[in-house]
């Protein structure tokens, strides 16, 4: 039972608590030619810049918790000797690890498509800026 809502917690944060509350979703696919890629969708500057800071540190707080969480019960499963508990705590760990691995590299990825955009925007309007005066002169 623990297993199968880590899988839907899992499920949830990745698809729409993600989405929701900083904006990001990622996923990782299978290519034609067996390689793994990783696939990042980011909301556009002005909902992000609607986000609500609290939801946002909110997410990342509980998801980095999460992690600490499982790790301390694995530990204290290690230091009782238990073994099948440790195995349910492993599989919610890896979940865990793979969620805020996954929304780092987003966050990454969404940061770099940001500073491109804005670079782009700047370029384009000096480039628009120095036509202007030419062709006035």
């Amino acid at each position: 039972m623990t297993v199968l809502l880590a899988a839907l917690d899992f499920w949830v944060v990745k698809n729409v608590s993600g989405r929701i509350l900083v904006g990001l979703r990622w996923w990782n696919e299978i290519n034609d030619l067996g390689e793994s890629v990783w696939r990042f969708e980011c909301l556009d500057q002005e909902s992000l810049a609607r986000m609500n800071k609290k939801d946002s540190w909110l997410f990342w707080w509980t998801l980095y918790l999460t992690a600490v969480a499982w790790t301390v019960l694995g530990i204290f499963s290690l230091i009782r000797f238990q073994a099948d508990y440790l195995l349910v705590i492993g599989v919610c760990l890896t979940l865990s690890v793979a969620n805020i691995v996954g929304f780092t590299k987003c966050r990454k990825d969404a940061k770099k498509q940001i500073q491109a955009f804005a670079q782009q925007t700047i370029a384009s309007h000096v480039s628009s800026t120095i036509q202007s005066a030419f062709s006035v002169v």
